[in-house]
């Protein structure tokens, strides 16, 4: 397996600067997840990394060595694919030996044929091995896909929302899995999604993306708890943080188009009394209750099973609390809430930054 290093990485395509002075490591043995929006630039990072990009200025390095100059099949990268990159006329069996059979690996026939079967029973397909793919289901085809990849034991693999294109309850399985690959491979994984659940539910770290620029790196509990901006405060989590523009007053969130006085933890320095704030408050931070300061109307209510999703309303602003299933609420019904003092994140009003990061 191998480290990945991307030191000072810009890319245009003519006057549309897709990546902006990336800095970016991925150790040896990691499952790292690039979290961003449709145009962020996750896709060129991949492509790059792969050599099917070169960079406008930068380096990229594998393993400490400058890779600028190698082509694909020297950086031994394997790139898997929302859309299946599969032959469907052929065999299961037959996909799996295909990147094994290039004259460059020199592989005899009998080796061939164990790679294959190992790869397989890793992804729990080696009794499909002699299905035409086009008999396959989506799921098995993505399977199948992977298979590709890891059957070369590639130095490090390279994902492009994979699982994307699969229906729900297979993204899930599928997100267990790949997990589940990667630890028993002791493979370098870079995992590329919109998905903010596949991000936090497989990375051991998050680096957020936004316009071609690397906004913030953590492990998912730092994105989710420190958040650098107010970008990544709404990036990470679902449904995510809620921003409530205001002031300062006495100790006191003040948040004027909501009619709400709210009381704070202890506000950082920068935080002046009668300065522009957002207050960052999770869902999960907020509780029903019969004497709190606050009041708000219930707009919608999504059941979730085990949860269920409010969005409120109080004057002109709308925020969302998670609350528990056997919660007795209706729609249009006045409620008190309270949130957890001691977990609101104070960000700058006009910069947007968490002024208690650094």
């Amino acid at each position: 397996m191998a480290n990945i290093a991307l030191k000072g990485v810009t890319k245009r395509f003519g006057n549309l600067t897709a990546l902006k002075d990336l800095d970016l490591e991925i150790t040896d043995g990691e499952f790292f997840v690039l979290l961003g929006r449709t145009g962020a630039g996750k896709t060129t990072t991949l492509r790059m990394i792969a050599g099917l990009e070169e960079p406008t200025s930068g380096q990229i390095f594998i393993d400490g060595q400058d890779v600028g100059d190698w082509g694909v099949a020297e950086r031994d990268v394997a790139l898997v694919l929302q859309q299946y990159s599969l032959y469907p006329r052929y065999t299961v069996r037959e996909n799996l030996a295909f990147p094994l059979k290039s004259p460059i690996r020199r592989l005899d026939a009998a080796t061939i044929a164990q790679q294959v079967e190992r790869a397989a029973k890793t992804l729990r397909i080696d009794h499909l091995l002699d299905r035409k793919v086009d008999k396959l289901s989506g799921g098995e085809m993505q399977r199948v896909s992977i298979g590709r990849a890891i059957v070369r034991n590639p130095r490090v693999f390279l994902m492009d929302e994979p699982l994307s294109a699969l229906d729900a309850k297979l993204r899930e399985a599928l997100r267990t899995e790949l997990k589940n690959l990667q630890v028993n491979l002791g493979a370098t994984f870079l995992f590329v999604t919109h998905d903010q659940v596949e991000a936090m539910s497989m990375a051991d770290h998050i680096g957020v993306l936004n316009e071609g620029q690397l906004v913030q790196t953590g492990t998912p509990h730092e994105v989710y708890n420190h958040p650098l901006n107010t970008f990544v405060a709404q990036s990470v989590g679902s449904p995510p943080m809620n921003l409530l523009a205001g002031k300062l007053d006495k100790g006191k969130a003040l948040i004027a188009e909501a009619g709400l006085a709210m009381p704070c933890r202890a506000a950082p320095a920068q935080a002046n009394a009668g300065s522009s704030l957002v207050f960052g408050v999770r869902p999960e931070d907020i509780s029903l209750e019969a004497d709190a300061p606050g009041e708000a109307r219930i707009y919608d209510i999504e059941n979730h099973g085990v949860e269920k999703i409010l969005t409120m309303r109080a004057g002109e602003t709308t925020f969302a609390a998670t609350v528990a299933a056997n919660s007795q609420v209706a729609i249009d019904e006045t409620v008190r809430f309270a949130w957890n003092p001691d977990k609101i994140v104070f960000f700058d009003g006009e910069t947007g930054n968490n002024l208690q990061a650094g």
